[in-house]
């Protein structure tokens, strides 16, 4: 049995009438859109083959170069449990150094798509904009900015990256969050390791003095020491060189993370700068800038960039020289020979050593200040019974000294079992249940507003206070019945209601 589709059965009836003398080759070949050598080699096909002429050899065999279907399987199990958040190229790259399988790009193309296995990334309709040519040295411009993403785990952290606008050479660091030590850690590592440079373009962020930060900005007071000028991107493709290098991060080295465990934020970082970087970025995202000489310059041996990289705050002297820091106060105790009141120090902050203070360069020696504190109404309050029970010991005459202190001889004698029992302690846990409960209301009352409430759920506390006072001759202010209610968790008309569909319910 022979299965033909419409042009196969077309070009076996022509060829048919051309063996049989009813059609010439010439009108053949015109029928059929072929030349006359084909309908000449097809004549001799059907003379020799009869309509099998029309069926090509190879149909209904495998191609010679077919992928085994076994490869076919383990490559997609392979996507499904291992590299399921890769994407096509990277996952090319993986098979092939990993898992030792090659597999040609619209091969696993399709393989991939089988198992709807899609990853692509968000096209969005923006405006045109104007390229902007790479810089020709590097050291020229670095580009700035910290990514908060999913990197490791279940956690959010942020990669803070700069890159050199020139080569595409990138240093980079992970943080809890993007914070001005962060920034000033990455910055201060990239200038130990090529130098200093011309100009780093940043965003808007009140991080990087941006207008949305309402006091100095510790990056652009760095920046302004080491002669390094600020430039601001208008908006997110001005920037687009680093913006890009966190679309290839999140793509390639989220998985890469996964598949080797790493869990920890310093494995993470060493993960980074001894693989990541090296032997993908390095090799195929940094390029040759146009002019080979660097613009780096080195940092002079009288700059320490220690002094620089920390966070600086000021404070003013007053005029017995002490400040206030960090709600403490703190006393200098250098020696000055001339007075520094109303003069401005300098607050050096790290995370590791807590803060210094220098004036003039010089750093000073600081103690904190220890001052009296006033003592609450809680220890005047017990202060005041203990006067009371020395006053009663000395006079040996409880009854007097109730009189002169106004007080009676049970809260005289319930003090003195307490102490004697508990010591001060006892008093002043008996001081504070005084403090807590002496505005509660009566559990008995408050029982009653309860029951009168949950029958009455539309009155208001106003309500409520009048008709307890006329029915059950409760004189509770509106405010004593809100109280209640706010204990309860019924201040609101649908919260008594429900609550008395649920009582109604339980019962």
């Amino acid at each position: 049995m022979i299965k033909m589709d419409s042009k196969a059965q077309l070009t076996v009836d022509i060829i048919t009438k051309v063996a049989e003398g009813k059609i010439d080759v010439v009108n053949a070949a015109k029928l059929l859109n072929k030349s006359r050598r084909t309908i000449e080699r097809y004549l001799k096909k059907y003379q020799k083959h009869g309509i099998q002429f029309v069926v090509h050899r190879n149909t209904g065999k495998s191609p010679a170069n077919k992928t085994c279907g076994q490869l076919k399987r383990s490559v997609q199990a392979l996507i499904k449990e291992k590299y399921f958040d890769v994407n096509l190229t990277h996952l090319r790259e993986l098979l092939e150094d990993d898992e030792g399988i090659q597999v040609k790009r619209e091969t696993l193309r399709s393989w991939a798509h089988e198992i709807h296995h899609v990853k692509r990334a968000k096209r969005r309709r923006s405006q045109a904009r104007k390229r902007r040519e790479r810089m020709e040295a590097p050291g020229l411009l670095l580009q700035m900015d910290g990514s908060t993403h999913r990197w490791f785990g279940n956690k959010k952290s942020c990669l803070i990256a700069i890159i050199d606008d020139a080569s595409s050479e990138i240093h980079a660091q992970f943080f809890e969050s993007e914070t001005t030590l962060g920034c000033l850690q990455v910055l201060r590592d990239t200038i130990v390791k090529k130098g200093l440079f011309k100009a780093l373009y940043v965003d808007r962020a009140g991080i990087f003095g941006g207008p949305k930060r309402c006091n100095f900005s510790q990056v652009k007071r760095a920046c302004g020491e080491l002669g390094i000028q600020i430039i601001f991107a208008n908006s997110a493709q001005g920037k687009g060189r680093i913006e890009r290098s966190f679309d290839t991060f999140q793509d390639r080295l989220v998985p890469e993370l996964r598949l080797n465990n790493v869990q920890d934020m310093d494995s993470a970082n060493r993960y980074l700068q001894e693989e990541f970087i090296p032997s993908f970025w390095a090799k195929h995202i940094e390029i040759i800038p146009r002019c080979e000489s660097s613009e780096f310059t080195p940092v002079s041996e009288h700059v320490n960039l220690d002094d620089i990289f920390v966070v600086k705050d000021y404070r003013k002297i007053r005029n017995d020289h002490t400040f206030s820091y960090g709600n403490k106060f703190y006393a200098i105790e250098s020696p000055m020979k001339y007075s520094i009141a109303k003069q401005k120090i300098e607050i050096r902050t790290t995370s590791e050593k807590g803060f210094t203070a220098y004036f003039a360069g010089r750093q000073l020696t600081i103690s904190e200040v220890i001052e009296p504190t006033k003592p609450s109404m809680l220890d005047l309050d017990i202060q005041k019974k203990l006067e009371i029970l020395q006053l009663a010991e000395k006079l040996g005459n409880v009854s007097e000294a109730a009189r002169l202190c106004g007080v009676s001889r049970d809260t005289i004698y319930r003090h003195r079992r307490l102490v004697e029992e508990g010591g001060i302690q006892a008093l002043k846990r008996q001081v504070q249940s005084d403090h807590i409960h002496g505005n509660t209301t009566d559990q008995e009352i408050a029982n009653t507003v309860i029951e009168f409430s949950l029958d009455n759920p539309h009155l208001g506390q106003v309500q409520v206070s009048n008709q307890l006072k006329k029915h059950y001759k409760i004189n509770l202010s509106a405010s004593g019945v809100r109280n209640v209610w706010l204990r309860e968790n019924m201040q609101t008309c649908a919260l008594r209601m429900h609550k008395k569909e649920t009582l109604s319910a339980s019962l």
